[in-house]
């Protein structure tokens, strides 16, 4: 892998959203032409019967031509959602120390991030 590509791969802008056992990353990222987009990736905590865990990941990609569109659905629909239900979480199965952080990338992150890469099928050769 040349030293560009590397670069390529490289977050430009990180932020983190802790929310009991969910964490949210938010990667600002360069395309080949050198161009910003975001992925946003969903990691989810699960215990697995002998006391181990694992995460399962989801990512999306986010390219500037469609923060407008995507940015005014996401605010019409949560709107719309605290209007007709509140904040206050509808559930048996929340967890009830749920505390929801936010914090820049640290190191521990990046490296789960990493991992998450290898869940995703994306060939960026069409960026």
């Amino acid at each position: 892998m040349s030293d560009q590509e590397m670069i390529e791969k490289e977050e430009i802008f990180s932020k983190v959203l802790r929310a009991g056992r969910r964490t949210y990353f938010f990667d600002v990222r360069a395309t080949k032409a050198g161009d910003y987009y975001l992925t946003i990736t969903e990691s989810k905590k699960f215990t697995n019967d002998d006391g181990s865990f694992h995460y399962k990941k989801h990512k999306i990609y986010l390219y500037k031509e469609d923060f407008t569109g995507f940015t005014d659905i996401l605010n019409e629909m949560t709107n719309y959602i605290v209007e007709e239900k509140g904040e206050e979480v509808i559930s048996e199965r929340h967890q009830k120390d749920y505390q929801k952080s936010y914090d820049n990338d640290t190191s521990v992150e990046k490296n789960e991030k990493v991992s998450a890469e290898s869940f995703t099928d994306v060939s960026f050769d069409d960026i």
